[in-house]
C-alpha cells in the first residue's frame, strides 16, 4: 500500500514529536513513524532513567554520611537494587506513556508502528507499505558503540541500556570509558555498594575540559573508592559471565584488571546504517553522522536531520533546539540556525559539573586575552552548610569585548547556577552585568559576581 503525506517524521525523539505537534497544527498532513519506544533515548535509556538512579544513589549516599548532619539512620543501609530498578522503570514508563498519549491526540498526524527505509529521496519503505512526503524529516536518534577490542565477540558486557536492567548488584563492576557515561554510572554503582574500577584510554578523564576540571573530578571519584586506570592503550577483554578481565597491552606498566562485570561506555554511534540512506542521495560523513546546514537541512533538498544523528550536539536539550530551528525556518520564516547555539553541557556525577562555551584552554588556543575567575565551593556559603564543599566555579573572559566565554562550575548546585551566565552569554551582555548584580543569599548563584570581580590574566605558556 502507498500513501502520501505533505510532511514524514521519522523517529519520536525529542525533536521529533514536537516538530510533528507544529506541522499538525498549520494544517499539514503528518506522519510519524517509530520503529520502537516512543521517547527515544533520552526517555527510555538515557536522561530520564539515568538521573532516577543517580537519584537513588545520593539518598543512599546522604543516609551513609547522616551522622555529619546529627542525623542517626538507625543501622547500616542497604540498597535494595530490585527497588531501584522499579523506581527508575516507573519514573521512565511514565514519561514515555505521556508521550504517547500527547502524539495520540495530535490532529492530522498518523502514527505508524515500524523501521523506516528510504526507496528514494521522497518515499520511504516500512513493511509492505511505502509512504511519500515533500519533506522528510530524520530524528532517529544514536546508540552506544561497540568497540572492536579483542575478545568482544565472547565476553559478556553490558552498554548504558543493559546496566540500568541490573536487578542485583555487581560485586565489582570495571567501566570501560572515563567520559560521561562511565563516570556517571561509576559513581552511582559505587554509591549502591559495588567495587568499580574506571578503565579510560587518555592520560587524565574528560580530556577536553581544562586540566583543574578533570584533576577535581578525579579527586572526587577517588574519595569515594573508585579506582581509575588511564592511559589504558591496547585493550583486550578476557573472561566469562561473573570473571571478566581487561588489559591494557600499551600501557605502562602493562594493565590486567579482574572484575565480575563489564559496562562498556565508549560513545555513540548515529542510527543510520539502516536507513537507506544511499537510495536518497543523503551525505554521511565517515562517522555515519548526516551532513547538516546550519538549518539543520541534509544534502537533498526536503530532507532535514535533527538530533544525535547529525552529529551537530548529542544532548537532548541541543536535539530539541533543533526542531526549534527547523520550525522556525519551514513555518515560521525566522533564520535561526545552529551556529549561534553556545555550547552547554552537564556532568551528572554528584557534585555535578555544569559547563557553557569555551573551556580556558580553548580560549587561549583562539587567541583571546583571557581572563579566569576561580572560586572554591569550600568558599561558598550555601555549599558549606550542606555540606558539600568538593568543587571550585571558573568564569572564562574576553579582557579586550568583556565577554564572558566560557565557564565551569563543579559543585553543589553547580548544573543550575551555570545558567546566570549563560543568559547573559546569549544576551551578548558584558560581564560585569554579573558581576554588579545583586543575588540572592545564600545560594550558589550569589557568589558568580564575586568571582568575576576578581578576574587575573592567564597567558598560553601558564595554561
Amino acid at each position: 500500500m502507498s500513501r502520501r503525506f505533505d510532511a514524514v517524521v521519522v523517529g519520536a525523539g525529542q525533536a521529533g514529536p514536537s516538530l510533528a505537534q507544529r506541522l499538525s497544527a498549520a494544517g499539514r498532513s503528518v506522519a510519524l513513524v517509530e520503529r520502537k519506544l516512543m521517547g527515544g533515548t533520552c526517555v527510555n535509556t538515557g536522561c530520564i532513567p539515568t538521573k532516577s538512579m543517580v537519584a537513588s544513589a545520593y539518598v543512599a549516599h546522604m543516609a551513609r554520611r547522616s551522622g555529619d548532619y546529627g542525623v542517626s539512620t538507625g543501622g547500616e543501609v542497604a540498597v535494595d537494587m530490585e527497588g531501584v530498578w522499579k523506581r527508575t522503570r516507573g519514573i521512565s514508563e511514565r514519561s514515555r506513556t505521556n508521550v504517547e498519549s500527547w502524539v495520540a491526540g495530535m490532529p492530522n498526524v498518523t502514527l505508524i508502528r515500524g523501521h523506516a527505509r528510504f526507496e528514494s529521496a521522497h518515499a520511504l519503505r516500512i513493511g509492505d507499505d511505502v509512504i511519500e512526503a515533500g519533506q522528510i524529516f530524520l530524528n532517529v536518534g544514536a546508540r552506544a558503540s561497540t568497540p572492536a577490542f579483542p575478545g568482544i565477540d565472547s565476553v559478556p558486557y553490558l552498554t548504558n541500556v543493559g546496566v540500568m536492567d541490573l536487578k542485583t548488584l555487581p560485586r565489582h563492576l570495571i567501566i570501560v570509558g572515563g567520559s560521561y557515561i562511565g563516570l556517571e554510572f561509576g559513581q552511582m554503582f559505587r554509591r549502591f555498594g559495588a567495587e568499580v574500577t574506571i578503565v579510560e584510554r587518555s592520560d587524565r578523564l574528560l580530556p577536553r575540559e581544562d586540566e583543574d576540571v578533570s584533576a577535581a573530578i578525579v579527586e572526587i571519584l577517588e574519595r569515594e573508592g573508585i579506582a581509575l586506570h588511564l592511559g589504558a592503550e591496547c585493550i583486550e577483554l578476557q573472561g566469562k559471565a561473573g570473571d571478566v578481565g581487561v588489559i591494557a597491552r600499551c600501557a605502562d606498566p602493562r594493565m590486567e584488571i579482574r572484575g565480575t562485570d563489564l559496562l562498556l561506555a565508549v560513545g555513540r554511534r548515529p542510527n543510520t546504517d539502516d536507513l537507506g540512506l544511499d537510495k536518497a542521495g543523503v551525505e554521511t560523513d565517515e562517522h555515519g553522522y548526516i551532513v547538516v546546514d546550519d538549518q539543520c537541512r541534509a544534502s537533498i533538498e526536503g530532507i532535514w536531520a535533527m538530533g544525535d544523528c547529525n552529529g551537530r550536539g548529542g544532548f537532548t536539550h541541543t536535539s530539541y533546539n533543533d526542531y526549534e530551528i527547523v520550525a522556525a525556518n519551514v513555518l515560521d520564516g525566522e533564520p535561526r540556525k545552529i551556529a549561534d547555539r553556545i555550547p552547554a553541557y552537564a556532568l551528572y556525577i554528584d557534585p555535578p559539573l555544569g559547563r557553557i562555551g569555551l573551556t580556558e584552554h580553548e580560549a587561549l588556543q583562539r587567541g583571546y586575552d583571557v581572563q579566569v575567575g576561580v572560586r572554591p565551593m569550600a568558599r561558598v556559603g550555601r555549599a558549606i552548610e550542606r555540606g558539600e564543599t568538593q568543587g571550585f566555579m571558573k568564569v572564562v573572559v574576553d579582557a579586550q569585548s568583556e565577554r564572558l566565554l566560557g565557564a565551569a562550575i563543579l559543585g553543589a548546585s553547580g548544573d543550575e547556577a551555570i545558567h546566570c551566565l549563560l543568559d547573559v552569554m546569549y544576551a551578548d551582555a558584558p560581564y560585569r552585568t554579573v558581576a554588579h548584580a545583586v543575588h540572592i543569599h545564600p545560594t550558589v548563584s550569589e557568589l558568580l559576581p564575586t568571582t568575576l570581580q576578581d578576574l587575573h590574566r592567564v597567558s598560553a605558556r601558564a595554561s
